[in-house]
């Protein structure tokens, strides 16, 4: 289960400069004083797994907003993994980035430990950047991916929203096709999630916005599908593009239910069939990692975990199950599954197979399943038809 090269790791810094109407995730705008602290709670928290001799392939900065790590603060990370893990040498080390952060010095600064970086993209509309409250400009990141070129950067992602309030499919057609004019590797592109406690939830709820359109949404997304393969992309996955080669190999350990070592406040991660969550605070990560409890605790809990869960064979199946099946291209291997649970897949599941081929939303391609283009709209509901009820 470790995957071709081993596991992957995910270290979350949960600082921004301000705070997106859309984001839901663990972030801070007034905690910057603590920046330095962070980070060496987090070189901690990485060294707290260095006994384990592990092998990595993928290691991704998310939050928040990583760029906000200076260079030298991003070298102290990187090098305490590299210390503290065996890894591959493809090893792919994301970070993300505001654009407006993507200056020429700091990108050149930042190329001697990443080799892969995501661009906050969103729309090309400034009127959809005003309203998800993000503090660039589409020039910052024409900007960007100039000076990532010059910097060295042949891995690079850019992210779009579609399915807003009041966006039509001419406004997301732009932002698709100046995303294209910047000829990235990758394209991600995620239909709006208006996420409990969001600005962007609580104006839509209060008519402030009107309610997103989802058969507009279903559209924009096909339009993005029928562009991006138009350009040379490979659709690999429900929601991301790439050219050739270009495939986010992090991403796709999630999408093989794979494991990974989240760190940082607020991180999840899913190793040894439990699922692990931090806390979320970074003052209480920061004081957890200062002082630890005198003795280990056991694999994979550091000081930092709120808490762990094991994950049940039947969860586990299922899990593996839809995420395999996002990957549109691979699909979920029959005999990697039957090699995981010495159970073959296409027994087990004989009558959801058989009733979602019939209704053609599946469909098998040698040892592989796979989803159908009139299944990627509804794929929650295929995925569902997986479920395992618990035994009684």
């Amino acid at each position: 289960m470790d995957g071709q090269f081993g596991w992957s790791l995910y270290l979350h810094i949960p600082f921004c400069a301000t705070r997106c109407t859309y984001c839901a995730f663990n972030t801070y705008t007034d905690r910057h004083a603590l920046l330095d602290e962070y980070v060496r709670a987090l070189c901690a928290e990485i060294a707290s797994f260095g006994a384990l001799n592990r092998s990595i392939h993928t290691i991704y900065l998310g939050g928040g907003t990583p760029s906000l790590l200076r260079p030298f603060q991003l070298e102290q990370i990187i090098s305490h993994v590299l210390i503290n893990f065996t890894y591959s040498p493809i090893l792919e080390i994301t970070q993300e980035l505001n654009p407006r952060d993507a200056t020429e010095e700091y990108l050149h600064a930042i190329r001697k430990y990443v080799s892969r970086i995501s661009l906050g993209m969103q729309s090309v509309n400034s009127s959809e950047l005003q309203m998800f409250s993000r503090d660039h400009e589409h020039s910052h990141v024409i900007q960007a991916m100039k000076y990532a070129r010059q910097a060295g950067f042949d891995n690079i992602n850019l992210d779009l929203i579609y399915g807003t309030p009041s966006q039509a499919l001419d406004m997301w057609r732009d932002s698709l096709q100046a995303a294209l004019d910047l000829d990235p590797d990758h394209l991600s592109a995620y239909a709006l999630s208006l996420e409990n406690g969001t600005e962007l939830k609580r104006r839509v709820t209060y008519k402030e916005l009107p309610l997103p359109d989802p058969d507009l949404a279903a559209d924009m997304y096909e339009l993005a599908s029928e562009m991006m393969e138009k350009a040379g992309f490979i659709q690999y996955e429900i929601s991301n593009w790439a050219k050739p080669g270009k495939e986010c190999l992090h991403n796709i350990q999630y999408w093989k239910n794979l494991p990974y070592l989240g760190m940082g406040a607020g991180a999840h991660g899913y190793v040894n069939q439990t699922r692990t969550v931090n806390v979320m605070k970074p003052e209480i990560y920061i004081e957890r990692l200062k002082n630890p409890p005198p003795n280990p605790l056991p694999f994979p809990q550091t000081p930092a975990t709120m808490t762990s869960e094991p994950i049940d064979r039947q969860t586990d199946m299922f899990e593996t199950i839809f995420t395999g099946l996002r990957l549109l291209n691979e699909g979920l291997s029959l005999t990697a599954f039957e090699q995981r649970y010495g159970e073959k897949l296409d027994i087990k599941f004989a009558d959801e197979i058989k009733r979602l081929t019939r209704l053609g939303l599946l469909w098998q391609d040698g040892d592989a399943l796979k989803l159908t283009k009139s299944a990627r709209l509804i794929s929650n509901r295929v995925f569902q038809e997986f479920a395992i009820e618990e035994e009684a």
